[in-house]
This record gives C-alpha cells, structure tokens and sequence, in this order.
C-alpha cells in the first residue's frame, strides 16, 4: 500500500524523484533510502507518513538523517513534519464513521459509541494527539461516547473500552483503527473484534 501511494505521488508529481523507505520490518530501510535519494540530489526532503510523533519521529528518523548528512555532504536534508491531528485526518476519521454507521441497522448515534483504536506509544504527547482527535469528533458528531483506546505500549486497552460503553448502555460500537496502513496491527485488531463479538453478542 505504500510502494502504491508513493507510485500515485511519483504519477501526479512527474518532476519529482521519490524514493519509498522504512524504518523496520520490510526492505529499503532508512539508511538505504536516504542514500537512495541523495543519488545525484541537491536536496532531499524527507517526508514522515506517521500519524503522531513518538520516538521514531523525534529521535530515530533525526539520527538517521544526521548520518546521511554527514555521507553526502553537497547535499541538503529537509525533515517534514509528521502527519499530526489536523482537519484534513478529522475529515477521514468522519468519512471513516459515517461508513460504519451506515452498516448498521439502526445507525443511531445516541446508542453507538465510537472508539478510536491507534498503536500507542510511550510518549505522552503521541497519545495525546490521538485524544485530541477524539474530542474533536466528539464535538464534530452526535454520539454521546468516544473514547479512545491503544493495541499496545499504553493503556487502556480495546477490550477495557468495549466492556465500559457496553455497561454504559450503548448496544453498538463503532471502532476507528487509527492506522495510515493494512499490516500485522490491523489484522490483530480484526481478530480482537472477532472475540468481542463473541463476548458480547
């Protein structure tokens, strides 16, 4: 999904020479692409495709960068900022919900609670981002209850939120992965739904 974005990027910018890299688990990682890009480049802006910013953003993708710099010398590394909460994400979490709420049978918002469901990280302000988009779409729609919840490193988690909204009375959940991208996480988060189901029938 990725390589494909980058490839719809490269079509609607044919001036531009975009290289894809990683940071883990798949090939072309950081050091790799940056050299990549510095490849006969006077400048390289490198452009972060990550929701909020947690150690990857701030310390990781900076160090990588810093060594490039001293690799290429000639050449000058621009870091973008992370995708972050913004309006243009709020507009997708709203698309996203009204998809959702459609699939119901009875897509009553004072009975469906929402649950935007992102990776969690150890840095407070990452998860901060996310809880700011969750009270923006709270004031955005009419559901009674968003909440958020996180697949690992913080608290709480999916099941804990499901377990308090059912007790609060909503009879459905509509729940929001917060993910750029389908991968291990996402199909994890399929089979957590598949459980809750089970559990609360």
């Amino acid at each position: 999904e990725i390589k494909q974005f980058s490839a719809n990027w490269t079509e609607l910018n044919p001036r531009w020479r975009i290289e894809t890299c990683f940071i883990e688990f798949a090939d072309v990682l950081l050091d790799e692409g940056l050299d990549n890009a510095a490849r006969d480049a006077e400048r390289v802006i490198v452009v972060p495709l990550i929701l909020n910013a947690a150690g990857h953003v701030k310390m990781e993708i900076p160090h990588h960068i810093n060594e490039a710099r001293v690799r290429h010398a000639d050449v000058e590394f621009v870091y973008a900022t992370h995708l972050g909460a913004n309006d243009a994400i709020l507009t997708i979490l709203k698309r996203n919900l009204r998809k959702v709420m459609a699939q119901m049978d009875m897509p009553d918002p004072k009975t469906t609670g929402v649950i935007i469901l992102g990776r969690g990280a150890s840095d407070c302000v990452a998860n901060g981002e996310i809880a700011k988009m969750a009270r923006w779409l709270f004031d955005e729609t009419d559901h009674e209850y968003v909440d958020i919840a996180f697949t690992g490193i913080t608290y709480p988690r999916l099941e804990a939120v499901v377990k308090k909204q059912a007790t609060l009375g909503m009879t459905q959940m509509a729940i929001l992965p917060y993910y750029l991208f389908t991968g291990t996480l996402m199909e994890r988060i399929k089979r957590q739904v598949e459980r809750l189901l089970k559990q609360y029938p």
